[in-house]
């Protein structure tokens, strides 16, 4: 089978990108069009265009549905970041859904733990996607909770079938939540992981769902729904208390943005990464990418050093804005910076290890005691794993409506089923985000009472003419800007329809501090074998320790796709929405 795909929806070497064949088809249409992670996703928001509901609407039918098929990777317990383009304002606006660490996770209690649980009731902060999922709605949305949420409601009290990739997930999952009777009760029927194809019923989560549509989104964080969160976790011996729910606040802040060829691009601002994106973006338009070759060994070879250096500014610079006040967001957008910085890439050897960072302030390409060093010798490549990699669950969904509104989401959990205790009657559980903060004095992103993490969750809006063109974001933890660039350029820069851009093989670099706790940096570049075979020796040469997998990182279901991307474009002339989804997860796209 996997030879048969191969040859049905791989390019031949030399082909021109956008005569590629591709396997899934593009869904179009000029109502509505909703790229998700699961058909009940994409349904959900569907349904609620076809009642007379915008994008926003839409967006808060998903996350609920998202909660009851992908609570994996997804829901009430987790985070959320909403880029979406307002017809009627003519501008880009962005919700902040992510929740602080509690009053009580102090350096104290962590660093006597010996270091961030990746799991269990220490690595929970607070949950912010219910609020700001409400708040997006409460500025724009038209329908209300009853309508939105019915089919959530539906799913979990009577109950869906389990995919294969959904199934896969429990037992993965099987070590952690076994350990807690909540857990087992909600998510291990029979005190086993549940199989693909059988009806899953939540009960105890279609009734919290009910009573955030009867009671709107303050039940969530000041009724009784967080006196059940508040007092599973304290029996746990967590920190997370019901004080830090009832203080929660979600937020509007402005987004980032940066213009690449007359592209307007936007991402979701700090305390997000997306802006590694953008920095990216700044310093490979300085290269005439199309002479490159698509894929071709320079054009990998540049986009994995613009990623090093963006991932390196990322790592020294990007932190909580309500509390690091002096992020240089200006300076690491500007067009000065990243040409200093371009300079830094050399064609014939890559950045040795983690690239260093740069001083947007002073407008340097290198941090005053800081160097770059670059690779001397032909590193041998390896080969890697075929599988997912096994932490980090993440979903996210594009959606345009007959309106002209254009909305992008990315939300999480963080790890699969996040820190897996949950909460008792309440049928969700909560994320495990608190291990993306570090333990080391001077860092900006320091563990602190009250502070939001950085964020890997960063979706995307891009206009063209000043009018909407194309929404588009993926899972995947530090894999998604990556992923990202490299469909946005396969569109912008080369002509590829969404469905072959998203379904291209692509790289994953990790030459930079993972984002979760320890921090480890492999300092590897990971490729399918499908497009190893054609440029892994020739990166190899150029220093990149080379990685390669049969299957796609980091799903690991396909011999490609970038990430588990979804793109809605909308074309400048016929203003017809396209949807397309990479081949990776249950991701699902339907339109009219």
């Amino acid at each position: 089978m996997l030879a048969a795909l191969l040859l049905g929806i791989l390019p031949a070497a030399g082909q021109e990108p956008a005569a590629r064949p591709y396997w899934r088809t593009i869904v179009r249409g000029t109502h509505g069009m909703v790229a998700a992670e699961h058909p009940l996703e994409a349904m959900a928001g569907l349904e609620a265009l076809k009642a007379g509901g915008n994008a926003i609407d839409a967006a808060l039918a998903v996350f609920y549905m998202t909660a009851v098929v992908e609570q994996h990777q997804e829901g009430l317990g987790g985070d959320c970041f909403v880029l979406a383009y307002i017809a009627k304002e003519k501008r880009v606006v962005f919700f902040n859904g992510t929740g602080p660490a509690p009053k009580g996770a102090t350096l104290e209690v962590y660093r006597r733990l010996g270091g961030i649980p990746v799991n269990g009731p220490f690595a929970a902060s607070v949950p912010g996607a219910v609020a700001g999922f409400d708040l997006a709605w409460k500025k724009y949305g038209t329908l209300g909770y009853a309508t939105l949420l019915k089919p959530a409601i539906q799913a979990a009290a009577e109950g869906h079938v389990l995919s294969e990739w959904s199934a896969s997930n429990y037992k993965e999952a099987f070590p952690i939540l076994s350990k807690y009777p909540s857990s087992v009760r909600a998510l291990l029927p029979g005190g086993k992981p549940p199989r693909a194809g059988e009806l899953f019923v939540q009960a105890d989560l279609g009734g919290t769902i009910q009573t955030i549509a009867r009671e709107g989104a303050q039940a969530f964080y000041r009724g009784r729904i967080a006196r059940l969160t508040a007092d599973t976790y304290t029996q746990a011996g967590g920190v997370l208390r019901y004080e830090d729910l009832a203080a929660f606040q979600a937020e509007q802040a402005e987004p980032i943005h940066t213009n690449y060829k007359g592209y307007e691009v936007y991402e979701a601002a700090p305390n997000s990464q997306g802006i590694v994106l953008l920095m990216a973006l700044n310093i490979v338009e300085g290269f005439d990418l199309q002479s490159l070759g698509y894929d071709s060994p320079d054009y990998l070879h540049v986009l994995t050093e613009a990623l090093k250096l963006s991932f390196a500014d990322r790592d020294q610079y990007i932190g909580d804005p309500r509390v690091v006040k002096d992020i240089p967001v200006a300076g690491l957008l500007s067009k000065e910076y990243a040409a200093a910085r371009r300079k830094l890439i050399r064609m014939d050897r890559a950045i040795r290890g983690m690239a260093p960072p740069g001083d947007p302030r002073g407008m340097h390409a290198v941090l005053p005691g800081r160097e770059v060093s670059y690779e001397e010798a032909h590193p041998a490549i390896h080969t890697g794993s075929s599988g997912a990699d096994g932490r980090g669950e993440t979903s996210s969904f594009s959606i345009a409506d007959r309106f002209g509104n254009l909305v992008s989401v990315t939300h999480s959990v963080n790890g699969t089923f996040g820190s897996g205790i949950v909460v008792d009657g309440g049928g969700f559980v909560l994320n495990n985000r608190l291990p993306c903060f570090y333990l080391d004095d001077g860092n900006v992103n320091l563990l602190q009472p009250g502070k939001r993490t950085r964020h890997t969750i960063n979706p995307a809006l891009a206009l063209k003419d000043g009018k909407p063109f194309l929404a588009w974001n993926t899972p995947g933890g530090d894999n998604q800007p990556q992923a990202m660039l490299q469909a946005f350029l396969g569109v912008v820069e080369f002509g590829m329809n969404i469905q072959q851009a998203v379904e291209a093989p692509t790289f994953t670099s990790t030459s930079f501090h993972d984002s979760v706790y320890p921090h480890p940096v492999a300092g590897t570049l990971i490729l399918p074998k499908v497009l190893a075979d054609h440029v892994g020796a020739a990166l190899a040469a150029k220093g990149h320790h080379v990685v390669v997998t049969p299957l796609q990182k980091p799903y690991g279901q396909q011999p490609s796709g970038a990430g588990a991307v979804k793109m809605v474009r909308i074309d400048p002339h016929t203003h017809v929405f396209a949807g397309g989804v990479s081949p990776a997860k249950d991701d699902y796209v339907m339109g009219w």
